[in-house]
């Protein structure tokens, strides 16, 4: 019986793929559960509004000092908890970025984060 031409691989060529491809998949899922339990701090404003994050983008804590509660710029402070939440996201996506290149050896694969 002929030998079937798997585009210039071999079968044999094909199963390491194959467990490769499964060895990358499972180091991933164990760098998502552990990116998941971090959990990261972001100050702006001089430390004025500090938050901190997890990594599955949950807010846990935002602590808001008191001098800069001014009952007379309300949207000063608002702009102030926007810019520290946004910054601490980033940050989660910085870090999933960086962690995941690790793991795929720089490859670029869409949907992953």
């Amino acid at each position: 019986m002929a030998k079937k031409n798997f585009g210039g691989m071999m079968p044999g060529n094909m199963n390491n793929i194959l467990k490769q491809a499964q060895k990358m998949q499972e180091n991933m899922q164990k760098m998502q559960e552990e990116l998941e339990s971090k959990e990261l701090e972001t100050s702006v404003g001089g430390g004025a509004v500090t938050v901190k994050v997890n990594g599955k983008k949950e807010v846990l804590d935002i602590t808001i000092k008191p001098e800069v509660v001014d009952l007379d710029d309300i949207e000063m402070l608002q702009d102030l908890v926007l810019s520290a939440v946004n910054q601490a996201l980033k940050s989660v996506d910085d870090m999933q970025a960086n962690q995941m290149s690790k793991v795929t050896g720089g490859m670029n694969i869409p949907g992953l984060f």
